[in-house]
């Protein structure tokens, strides 16, 4: 067995980054762009979430990216400050391999250690069961689905939201 290990992304990381993510957009429904992004404006969203202090992590499987996650902010407005929106994005050749699971779980780590309260995951798609079911895995809990939102590969997609607290959570302030 691939060993997997999780780390922090360095932009030498950016060309996997991005083609991972391009396979998501081109591909998939986890991402509602339509258009997938270059590795300069890739770069440019990395560094953004970094100079913020916000958790940005790559798997590796065998010594190549296989994936990756961050955390970034839920909405600009300053009571959302200690609430973060999740994203995973696993390589096409990685799928079932545990790798999605393992970076939700280090992002959440990493995201509590920063002092955030609350993570959010806005699954793309109600129907990517594999993403909702590694989400309840590690904690999270369904909160609502936006039906029909946004559209996509010629049909209407959902958004499924879920929600897990993060350290203490609401139960004490911040």
């Amino acid at each position: 067995m691939i060993k997997q290990r999780i780390r922090p992304a360095t932009p030498a990381d950016i060309p996997a980054i991005t083609r991972i993510y391009a396979h998501a957009v081109e591909y998939g429904t986890a991402s509602f762009e339509l258009d997938p992004p270059d590795e300069t404006e890739m770069s440019r969203r990395m560094n953004e979430l970094l100079s913020r202090n916000f958790p940005y992590l790559v798997a590796e499987l065998g010594g190549a990216v296989a994936g990756y996650a961050y955390a970034g902010p839920y909405r600009a407005r300053p009571a959302y400050r200690f609430t973060v929106e999740n994203s995973v994005y696993v390589a096409s050749d990685a799928h079932r391999r545990g790798v999605g699971k393992a970076l939700l779980e280090e992002l959440i780590e990493a995201s509590a250690k920063r002092g955030f309260r609350l993570m959010i995951a806005v699954i793309g798609d109600s129907k990517q069961a594999a993403s909702i079911a590694v989400h309840e895995a590690t904690g999270f809990k369904h909160v609502g689905v936006f039906e029909n939102i946004g559209y996509k590969f010629d049909r209407w997609l959902d958004t499924v939201l879920m929600q897990r607290a993060l350290g203490p959570g609401a139960t004490t302030p911040p």
